[in-house]
């Protein structure tokens, strides 16, 4: 496992990307932590100018030196430099291009929310979907990304036909049920699989962060990829800061699994909102009997274990479909489904306005 001084050694080699100055020079290491248990890094960066493409780009290009060095996973967090500091190299730096303000910039209020899962199949994509139009159904402004770049379906789960627009340099977002949507789906052959390694998937992601005209925001909704993988990673450690909501089903196995990706918000130094059981139980219409078809608790226990809140419990049930607006995975509002998601939004937004 990396030291200390093996971490400083290694980030101390990348330049500041606006002075273009090694960060070694402009002291700006101001702290290295290391759990080596888990072989967890965690550094904080001063640089000349926060936001935008080009500390992007530092925080790529320092994950993948400490990844090969040994890390297994790395968080970073960033402050600027002393202004006489960032002076001092002017004659440096003048020539150098000015940040991208955009989606990441520091003084930007979005509030990113990521959806979480420790493994396929417990219905991440269609909370995330569902969270993002309650959210809208709030009067919120709000963003989906599709980040399940290897198992994208948004596009699909929300009902999407056409391709974003283009003006210029900038991607237009697909709209839909008032959510700005973005999905790998939008740039591939229908159903063709993705065989892009992690550098190219990193660059999409960015693309997504940067060159997509958002808007105002007050939400970006996440459906991450499940597990704690290279894709998951690189979310984490692109967004300046980030809330997770972690699904899981109630069977205590997949509750179990699903704290391995609590514990990466964790390890990244992002914050826990609360946990989503979903498939709770099967009610039947006829009898009004509940058959919990997954087991009982998970949802509860794995709260406990990341030491936040059961936002809510989803029993399996069909959304009404309206055929005339088809969209096969969003819940109506009179569905009983669509006022549990409306409720979870609002905690949402209690949380995040506080």
């Amino acid at each position: 496992m990396l030291t200390v001084e093996e971490v400083k050694s290694l980030v101390g080699k990348v330049k500041d990307p606006i002075l273009d100055v090694p960060l070694e020079e402009t002291k700006g290491i101001v702290n290295v932590t290391i759990k080596e248990e888990i072989a967890h890094v965690s550094v904080k960066i001063a640089i000349a100018q926060l936001g935008g493409q080009p500390q992007l780009d530092l925080q790529m290009a320092i994950v993948e030196v400490l990844k090969e060095n040994g890390a297994n996973t790395v968080g970073i967090r960033f402050e600027e430099l002393p202004a006489e500091t960032v002076e001092s190299y002017s004659a440096t730096s003048k020539d150098q291009p000015q940040t991208i303000e955009g989606l990441l910039s520091k003084d930007n209020p979005v509030e990113f929310i990521a959806i979480a899962s420790g493994k396929g199949g417990v219905g991440k994509s269609t909370v995330a979907v569902n969270l993002a139009v309650s959210l809208a159904r709030e009067g919120k402004k709000v963003g989906l990304v599709d980040a399940d770049i290897y198992g994208f379906s948004v596009p699909d789960m929300m009902g999407i036909d056409e391709r974003p627009g283009v003006d210029g340099k900038e991607i237009i977002p697909v709209e839909r049920h008032g959510v700005k949507v973005i999905s790998m789906a939008f740039f591939v052959e229908e159903n063709a699989p993705v065989i892009w390694r992690g550098p190219m998937l990193g660059k999409m992601l960015t693309n997504f962060f940067t060159e997509v005209r958002w808007g105002d925001l007050d939400y970006l909704i996440l459906d991450l990829p499940p597990g704690t993988g290279d894709v998951a990673l690189d979310v984490h450690t692109m967004l300046p800061s980030s809330k997770e909501i972690i699904v899981s089903t109630p069977h205590p196995t997949a509750a179990f699994v699903a704290a391995r990706a609590g514990a990466m918000a964790k390890h990244t130094e992002h914050s826990i909102l609360g946990v989503i059981e979903n498939m709770s139980y099967f009610e039947s219409k006829e009898t009004g009997n509940k058959e919990y078809v997954f087991g009982t608790g998970g949802g509860e226990k794995l709260a406990d274990e990341l030491q936040t809140e059961l936002l809510g419990q989803l029993p399996l049930e069909q959304p009404s479909w309206n055929p005339k607006d088809f969209s096969p995975s969003i819940y109506q509002t009179e569905d009983r489904l669509g006022k549990i998601y409306q409720d979870i939004a609002q905690q949402i937004i209690d949380k995040t306005t506080k």
